[in-house]
């Protein structure tokens, strides 16, 4: 719902994701992103706790990308290299 889209865009900023677009549909918006399979672990349940219970969200493969610097580090750092 549109009351909860400043919520939920700025969650998907801070989970590195790039909004695409985002449009209308009945009462609600419809937002296209990509962002981070690592980063989306526990998403739906932020996400429904941001809307009151009230958004929902799909996922579909898009491609590999590079890690960014600080992750690979962050990374590599956690298997002790």
């Amino acid at each position: 719902p549109e009351e909860f889209m400043g919520n939920a865009i700025g969650d998907l900023n801070s989970r590195r994701g790039k909004v695409h677009s985002m449009s209308p549909k009945g009462s609600s918006q419809v937002v296209k992103a990509e962002v981070p399979l690592m980063t989306l672990f526990g998403y739906a349940t932020d996400l429904r706790s941001l809307s009151q219970g009230r958004a929902s969200f799909s996922m579909e493969f898009q491609e590999y990308a590079p890690v960014p610097p600080k992750v690979e580090k962050e990374i590599l750092e956690g298997l002790g290299r």
